[in-house]
C-alpha cells in the first residue's frame, strides 16, 4: 500500500502557471502540484516541522473540520501539538516512524498507522527516526450529546482493518475505524477503496461535508456537475450536499482518506 504526500519542492521556471486547482462554492480541488514548500506553514509550538493545510474553517469552504499534511524532520515534533482542548483528532502516518504518546502510552507507527485522538487527551508526537516523518491530521472540534459519553482514544493501522465492502460489488469498500453505529463520535476518517473498475453508481447528495485525499491511484470524481481527473496527492473540499460520484480509472486501486462529520443533528443557525 502507498500513501501520498505533499510533493513540495519548487517548478522549474520553465512550467507553465496554468494549473488545475478549482475553487467553487459548492466544492474546491487542490491538485498535488500546488502543495510546494512556499505555501507551508510552521505551527507553534512544534520544532523542525512544516504543514501544508489543506482545508481550514472558512465562510465559502470547509466549515467543520481542519485538515493538514504534516512533515516531521528527525529529532522533531510537539510536546504540545493541539491548542483547542475541545478538538479531537485523526492521524494517519504516510511514510516514515511516528512516536505518540497519548495519556503516557506510547505507540509506534509506520506507514498506514492510524490513530484517533479524544479531545482533552494530553498527547505528543516525535519523530525517533532517520528520515522525515509524513503524516495526515485532521481536526474537529467535539459536539458533545446529552447522556452519551466522550469517546476514546486508539491506534490501529489500515493494514489492521479490514474493507467493508458495499452491498452487491467486490470494487467498492470502506476501511472503517470507527463503529458507524457508535454514536460517541461526530466525525469519520475512513480510507475508501475503488478496485480498477469500481465505481458509484449515483450521485450522492448528503448531508455530511467531506474532505478527500487521494492516497493512490486515479479516478473521474463527479463534483456538483462537473468531472474532474484526480489522482495521487489531490485533495478535494465538498459541501453538504454537493453531488459527488467516481468512476476508478487505471490499474491500480483507487484509495482516498475520508472525512465525514455525522451523528449530531444540525445546528439551526448559521
Amino acid at each position: 500500500m502507498t500513501y501520498a504526500f505533499p510533493p513540495g519542492g519548487l517548478p522549474d521556471q520553465s512550467v507553465s502557471p496554468e494549473g488545475t486547482a478549482i475553487f467553487t462554492t459548492a466544492y474546491a480541488v487542490l491538485p498535488a502540484c500546488t502543495m510546494r514548500d512556499i505555501v507551508t506553514s510552521l505551527l507553534p509550538g512544534w520544532t523542525g516541522t512544516r504543514a501544508w493545510i489543506i482545508a481550514r474553517p472558512l465562510s465559502g469552504f470547509a466549515e467543520t473540520f481542519a485538515q493538514y499534511a504534516v512533515e516531521v524532520a528527525p529529532g522533531g515534533g510537539s510536546q504540545t501539538p493541539e491548542p483547542d482542548s475541545s478538538s479531537q483528532a485523526a492521524l494517519l502516518v504516510a511514510s516514515g516512524q511516528m512516536a505518540l504518546t497519548i495519556d503516557g502510552q506510547t505507540h509506534d507507527l509506520r506507514a498506514g498507522g492510524y490513530a484517533y485522538i479524544a479531545p482533552g487527551s494530553d498527547w505528543s508526537i516525535h519523530n525517533p527516526g532517520t528520515t522525515p516523518l509524513q503524516f495526515h491530521w485532521i481536526r474537529k472540534r467535539h459536539e458533545p450529546a446529552p447522556g452519551i459519553d466522550r469517546p476514546d482514544s486508539f491506534v490501529t493501522s489500515d493494514q489492521e482493518t479490514p474493507v467493508n465492502w458495499m452491498a452487491n460489488t467486490d470494487k467498492w469498500g470502506t476501511t472503517r475505524f470507527v463503529d458507524p453505529a457508535d454514536l460517541r463520535h461526530d466525525m469519520h476518517a475512513n480510507i475508501v477503496t475503488f478496485l480498477p473498475g469500481g465505481r458509484i453508481p449515483f450521485a450522492e447528495t448528503h448531508v455530511m461535508e467531506h474532505g478527500l485525499y487521494v492516497l493512490q491511484g486515479t479516478a473521474r470524481y463527479l463534483l456538483n456537475t462537473d468531472w474532474v481527473e484526480v489522482g495521487p496527492g489531490d485533495f478535494m473540499w465538498l459541501r453538504a450536499f454537493c453531488p459527488q460520484a467516481c468512476i476508478a480509472t487505471g490499474d491500480e486501486p483507487f484509495r482516498y482518506l475520508l472525512y465525514k462529520d455525522v451523528n449530531r443533528h444540525p445546528g439551526l443557525s448559521l
